[in-house]
């Protein structure tokens, strides 16, 4: 298992359960096959640097993780697909093997 990072932001005025939907799809991803998530930080409202999809803010949620590096085209896929999620990153960490 390697140890990445999952940044992502959703439209700050999606309701809680728009905002929980992504965080169970997010979980499913990670886990079903072994991985395991670390710490779930929640940054709440930030200004975003330019405006993406008519929105000038976006909440922001970090992810810490461990995973299969082969479950991770799989969460993009994920990501990718969900229209609640505006910009996803997912960085492979070295620092934390």
């Amino acid at each position: 298992m390697k140890a990445y990072e999952l940044l992502y932001f959703v439209d700050p005025a999606c309701t809680e359960e728009v905002r929980a939907g992504v965080m169970k799809r997010i979980d499913v991803a990670v886990t079903e096959n072994g991985g395991t998530i670390d710490n779930v930080e929640d940054w709440g409202k930030r200004k975003l640097a330019f405006e993406i999809d008519k929105l000038n803010e976006g909440d922001y949620t970090l992810i810490d993780f461990h995973a299969d590096p082969a479950d991770i085209a799989e969460l993009d896929r994920v990501l990718r697909i969900n229209d609640a999620v505006k910009r996803h990153m997912v960085v492979r960490r070295t620092d934390r093997d």
